[in-house]
């Protein structure tokens, strides 16, 4: 898709959207149809299709978010982020990034993680952007280069994560309005919001916020400190008040499982406003790290069932960066759908992943994507046929190790610098267990699979 073609394709979805505005009930298949006109892979032909019959049913969830986005958001952050994803992103970026993986035999991600700052103005149980030295940043001109470099790959998608990024809410600012084609979200803890900000989140239209949260009150505050519950329920006002598009992010640990995941807490996020929630788990990261927050294989399990029950039944998109490998043919780091940047300039394979071979500031984001490691990981993903054991940390702990002392790769915690023999040592016993209940549920899950297409072929 040529620059014209792009401009052609997002004019004419924008102008969908305000059409489709004026009466969504009427309108949206409409929408639909001419999405569909530019739509070049099946994948993009397949969601439009599923997205048509969860229109045609009046109180399907799929639906009812549909309707909040056009009853909740600005009209400007609609059209922008319905234009910028959806072209830009999808129709364009995701098949350009294919050329470029044949062009340059290596990876190349949907989405970049980087770290404006490692500085935050919390200090979280258990986080693992606590390793990291505070006093490490990207300043604007980096940032500002891996973008650039990474749209010539076809990466127009940008995450944020820190530290806390809005630390740097001015040049998340610039550079949103500066590349204003693009996608970014910025995860947050969400106390630096105020109503000044939020308006310009509103202005641009391009970037939206992940607040974290790991359940109500009480359980928030077990891990985040007394009082950031409160201050977050307020951010989620005032950003629902300026229509601004946000949603939660979520780690579940051993004690806050089955309250993360419950009808009170979902439904609490949808009625304040959030669009989206990503649900992450505990990974046992530093020396310092508490095992006993781990979640045990039952409630892994338990979340695997209880987050597909949710996607059919809450108005909002629901994503387990965990337990949802099928849908991405297991792990997605290393650059095959995504990878992260610390504040130092270090390129690791995920934001859970402390080693690498390259430095940002010393190398052009393909040479990082070519680096001993990221081929590494093009050489072995998926890491194991059962998707629902993706990780090469928390479940195939072995793989990881190899990997890392394959390619020479160093640790990238200033602090403690954990040798990678000493982290995978803390993950191979739940591996193991988690390996038991997870082959039984995958078997299980595939069994249901093939009996659906069978009622399906006879009811054909």
């Amino acid at each position: 898709m040529g620059p014209i073609k792009r401009f052609v394709a997002k004019f004419a979805i924008r102008r969908a959207i305000g059409y489709a505005e004026k009466d969504p009930e009427v309108n949206v298949p409409k929408l639909l149809d001419w999405s569909e006109r530019y739509a070049r892979l099946d994948e993009h032909k397949y969601v439009i299709n599923e997205i048509r019959k969860y229109w045609a049913t009046p109180d399907n969830n799929w639906r009812q978010l549909i309707l909040r986005a056009f009853e909740e958001l600005d009209p400007e952050v609609r059209k922008r982020f319905m234009a910028n994803f959806f072209v830009y992103s999808g129709l364009y970026g995701i098949p350009k990034g294919y050329e470029m993986v044949e062009k340059y035999d290596c990876n190349v991600p949907w989405t970049i993680l980087m770290d404006p700052t490692a500085a935050c103005n919390l200090r979280c149980i258990g986080c693992w952007a606590a390793e990291y030295d505070k006093h490490d940043s990207l300043d604007l001109e980096t940032l500002d280069r891996i973008i650039r470099e990474g749209k010539h790959l076809g990466i127009y998608t940008y995450i944020y994560s820190g530290g806390e990024p809005l630390m740097r809410k001015d040049d998340l600012i610039t550079l949103a309005r500066k590349h204003s084609e693009c996608v970014f979200l910025s995860f947050t803890n969400g106390t630096l919001v105020d109503e000044e900000f939020a308006e310009q989140l509103r202005q641009v239209g391009n970037l939206f916020l992940a607040i974290s949260v790991e359940g109500m009150e009480a359980e928030n505050d077990l891990r985040r400190g007394k009082g950031t519950y409160k201050r977050i329920m307020k951010a989620m006002d005032i950003l629902k008040e300026h229509g601004v598009g946000f949603g939660f992010s979520a780690c579940y640990h051993s004690k806050n499982t089955e309250a993360i995941a419950s009808d009170e807490f979902v439904d609490h996020m949808v009625k304040k406003g959030c669009m989206f929630g990503w649900y992450f788990t505990y990974m046992p990261l530093g020396k310092d790290a508490q095992l006993d927050l781990l979640v045990s294989p039952e409630q892994r399990e338990w979340m695997f069932h209880r987050v597909r029950q949710l996607r059919n039944e809450k108005p909002i998109f629901l994503m387990d960066f965990w337990n949802d490998g099928e849908f991405v043919n297991g792990c997605i780091a290393g650059g095959r759908r995504y990878l992260h940047i610390n504040a130092r300039g270090d390129v690791e394979p995920c934001a859970f992943i402390h080693y690498a071979n390259m430095n940002i500031k010393d190398c052009t984001l393909l040479e990082a994507l070519q680096s001993p490691l990221f081929q590494q990981y093009r050489k072995r993903q998926p890491f194991n046929e059962n998707h629902l054991r993706p990780c090469p940390l928390l479940d195939n702990p072995n793989q990881l190790k190899e990997m890392v002392t394959e390619a020479k790769a160093s640790s990238t915690q200033p602090g403690d610098q954990e040798a990678v023999e000493d982290l995978t040592d803390k993950c191979q016993d739940i591996a193991k267990r988690w390996g038991v209940v997870a082959d039984k549920a995958w078997n299980e899950h595939l069994r249901k699979i093939e009996e659906n297409k069978a009622k399906q072929k006879m009811a054909q």
